[in-house]
């Protein structure tokens, strides 16, 4: 298995960025990742609208060869950032058709805390991603609640997320 972050902050090295990968760190043993990449769209937001940006096409295939992709961006104006959109609209219908999706968002209220689940999940359906758990939304305030949010819903979602697992494994081998 191998795990993509792809994180859609313009500020690089964000708090957004902090909870996806310490939820891939968390993730990792239960799905069985072996390989993992970080993707910080803050790094190709210069090349984001040009068509012809080879840099930005080859995340883009890294992504959609994912097996399990966290997909996080911080809450802007009740939903996920033009910069995470902007990416994401380079897909096909399709393009994350083999993709597991997990959505990840901070946020500074809870007054947004449907916005992953509200907003972000229905893109990556879209997209064809799979999304078998509820997304993870965390206020960006308290960071040092972070490590026990994130344990918490990977215990609530450790079944569902190692079934999701097995499934892919199973969607690799009768591919090959």
């Amino acid at each position: 298995m191998n795990l993509t972050i792809l994180v859609g902050n313009p500020t690089p090295n964000s708090k957004t960025l902090a909870l996806a990968e310490h939820v891939a760190d968390v993730i990792a043993p239960v799905i069985g990742a072996g390989r993992r990449r970080t993707i910080d769209l803050s790094d190709l937001a210069s090349d984001m609208f040009d068509p012809n940006a080879q840099n930005v096409q080859r995340m883009m295939e890294e992504v959609a060869a994912s097996d399990f992709a966290i997909v996080a961006s911080p809450t802007y104006k009740a939903t996920y950032t033009g910069l995470l959109k902007s990416f994401l609209d380079r897909y096909d219908q399709n393009g994350l058709a083999s993709v597991v999706a997990i959505p990840v968002m901070t946020g500074g209220s809870l007054a947004h805390m449907l916005a992953p689940d509200v907003a972000l999940r229905p893109l990556l359906v879209e997209l064809g991603a799979s999304v078998p758990t509820r997304s993870l939304f965390h206020l960006a305030a308290s960071p040092d609640e972070r490590g026990a949010r994130v344990t918490k819903w990977v215990e609530q979602n450790r079944a569902t997320l190692a079934g999701a697992a097995a499934a892919r494994r199973a969607q690799c081998e009768a591919a090959n």
